[in-house]
C-alpha cells in the first residue's frame, strides 16, 4: 500500500531531542524532552514540586502523537517572586531555653550561640509564599502551550532522523537484493555442477571396468539437486525487499512491521546458507546475512 499521490511520505527514528524555555511575568520554566529506542511508548516525568498536575496532560499529549520510544520529559521552573517568609517558632525556642537552663551546672560547655539555636530543626520555620489559583492556572495553561510546542519540536527532529534512516535502509535493501540475485546466478549452475562433480567422484571411486547407468546417475543428481535448491528461499528474500519497499513508500510507524520482516529475511538467508552446496553460494549467504544484520540495526531506530 502506498500513500496517495501528491502526500508527503515520512518516516520517523525514535530518538531526538528538544527544549523550549518560556515565561510568565517573573516565573521561568523550561521543558527538556530526550527520547530514545524502545519497544514500546515509555513516558517518564520529572516535575518540580507543586506542579504534578500537570503529568496526565502530558502524557495525553505524548500518547496522541508518538507511537513507540523511550521519552524522557523534565520540568523547571522557577518563581521569582516566590520571596519566603522565616518565622521563629516561639514555643519551640522557650521550650529549648529551659531546657539548657536545666543543664547549668550539670556539664562543662561553652553557652549556645544564637545560630546554632537557629539552626535546630523545628525552631527556624520557612513559610512558602502561596499563589493564587487564577495566577496558577495561567501558569499552568502556559505551560502546557510550551509543552506542545516542545513535542513538535521533537517529533520534527524525529522525522529529519527518520530521513536518514529510510536512504540508509534502501542502500541495504539494494545490497540485498544484489546478493539475492547473486545467489539465483550461483543456484541456477548448480544441477549441472552437481552432476559434474558426482560423476568425477564415481570415476575416483569405482574401479575402470565398473560403470553406473545413466539413468542412476541422474536419479543421484536430481536428488542432489532437489536437496540444494534453494528457489523458494529466493522467492521470498525477493518478496520480502518488495514488502520493505512497500513500507517505506507508505510511511508513518513502520518499526514493528520491519522488525517482523527482518526475522523473516534471517531465516530464510540461514536456510540458504545450510543448503548452499558450494563454496560461491555460502560466500553469498554469509554476506547476505550480514547486509540483513544492517538492516534490522536501522529498523530497530524507526518507530
Amino acid at each position: 500500500m502506498t500513500a496517495p499521490k501528491g502526500t508527503r511520505v515520512t518516516i520517523a527514528s525514535m530518538t531526538g531531542f528538544a527544549r523550549r524555555q518560556g515565561a510568565l511575568d517573573d516565573f521561568l520554566w523550561a521543558w527538556e524532552l530526550k527520547c530514545v529506542n524502545g519497544r514500546n511508548l515509555e513516558v517518564r516525568c520529572r516535575f518540580p514540586a507543586g506542579l504534578d498536575a500537570l503529568d496526565g496532560f502530558v502524557r495525553a499529549a505524548c500518547a496522541e502523537r508518538l507511537k513507540r520510544g523511550n521519552l524522557s520529559v523534565t520540568l523547571t521552573a522557577d518563581d521569582k517572586q516566590a520571596v519566603p517568609t522565616f518565622r521563629v517558632n516561639e514555643a519551640a525556642l522557650e521550650q529549648l531555653g529551659r531546657l539548657l537552663e536545666g543543664l547549668k551546672g550539670k556539664i562543662d560547655a561553652a553557652p549556645p550561640r544564637l545560630d546554632g539555636l537557629i539552626g535546630l530543626k523545628g525552631v527556624l520555620e520557612i513559610e512558602e509564599q502561596q499563589v493564587a489559583p487564577d495566577v496558577t492556572e495561567r501558569r499552568l495553561q502556559a505551560m502546557q502551550v510550551d509543552f506542545i510546542a516542545c513535542l513538535a519540536d521533537l517529533q520534527q527532529a524525529r522525522l529529519e532522523e527518520g530521513k536518514k534512516l529510510a536512504a540508509i535502509t534502501r542502500q541495504h535493501l539494494s545490497e540485498i537484493e544484489r546478493l539475492a540475485n547473486a545467489a539465483a546466478n550461483s543456484a541456477a549452475a548448480q544441477p549441472a555442477a552437481l552432476r559434474e562433480r558426482l560423476a568425477k567422484q564415481i570415476t575416483e571411486l569405482l574401479p575402470p571396468v565398473v560403470t553406473l547407468p545413466e539413468e542412476r546417475l541422474a536419479q543421484e543428481v536430481a536428488l542432489l539437486a532437489a536437496k540444494a535448491d534453494v528457489r523458494e528461499e529466493l522467492d521470498r528474500l525477493t518478496a520480502h525487499v518488495a514488502a520493505v519497499r512497500g513500507l517505506l513508500g507508505q510511511g508513518g510507524a513502520i518499526g514493528r512491521r520491519l522488525d517482523f520482516l527482518c526475522q523473516e529475511f534471517n531465516r530464510e538467508a540461514n536456510t540458504l546458507c545450510s543448503k548452499a552446496d558450494d563454496l560461491t553460494l555460502t560466500n553469498i549467504g554469509i554476506e547476505l546475512k550480514a547486509a540483513i544484520e544492517q538492516l534490522r540495526e536501522q529498523a530497530q531506530n524507526i518507530e
